[in-house]
């Protein structure tokens, strides 16, 4: 269970700042797929954010009864200096891997296809590999909720194939938080919404009754 109680987030910038989010409470039980759906700016990221706690609530607290994951999409956390190996293996020990460190990089070597690269600075691979590594670590760990941002395929033909079947075997075991533009997407792998509108946060039981909303809220 991840328990959202009474969250408001504020940025602050050289114009002002602006309430992103104000008063958002939900509950998201265990193996639940949730889509959340929302106009641009809405804080679909921002809340994915402060759910897998790479940001924390201007007010109110998010409560992790599970072990939740770092958002799929994000791929800008790699130390640039460290090689794909060192990074990886700073991530294992972030999450208290110890006795099978060496199956779980050897994991993220071969899924990712970096090969030689992977002992490589990050600072130097491209974005599609950069992609391909931060796709590779998500899939090395068993969380209970995995939050995604715009990702569920990287890469080349090939090895989109390859990471949309690692996917989709991943949401068939595990819960979901999922962020897409993609509404077919959303409705293919998530089983309730959230629509966020003007900082407030609404729960629907159905991701279609909450695409209706979101779209009659859009003015003509």
């Amino acid at each position: 269970m991840i328990e959202i109680s009474d969250v408001h987030k504020r940025y602050r910038t050289t114009h002002g700042s602006k309430w992103v989010l104000k008063g958002v409470s939900l509950n998201i039980p265990p193996k639940s797929r949730v889509a959340l759906i929302g106009a641009n700016g809405a804080g679909k990221s921002t809340l994915l954010r402060l759910v897998g706690g790479i940001d924390q609530p201007s007010r109110g607290h998010i409560v992790r009864n599970c072990r939740v994951s770092w958002p799929l999409g994000l791929s800008g956390g790699f130390q640039g200096s460290l090689s794909g190996r060192q990074n990886t293996k700073f991530v294992c020990r972030i999450h208290g891997v110890d006795k099978n460190l060496s199956e779980k990089l050897e994991f993220v070597r071969e899924f990712s296809e970096l090969n030689d690269a992977f002992d490589d600075p990050v600072k130097t691979y491209s974005s599609g590999m950069r992609s391909r590594l931060a796709f590779a670590m998500s899939l090395a760990f068993d969380f209970d909720t995995y939050l995604v941002d715009e990702l569920t395929a990287v890469g080349d033909a090939a090895f989109k194939r390859k990471s949309q079947k690692a996917f989709e075997d991943l949401a068939g075991r595990a819960g979901l938080v999922m962020v897409s533009h993609s509404e077919s997407t959303l409705k293919n792998f998530c089983q309730t919404a959230v629509w966020l509108h003007q900082g407030q946060a609404h729960l629907f039981d159905s991701v279609e009754e909450a695409l209706r909303e979101y779209r009659d809220s859009i003015p003509a």
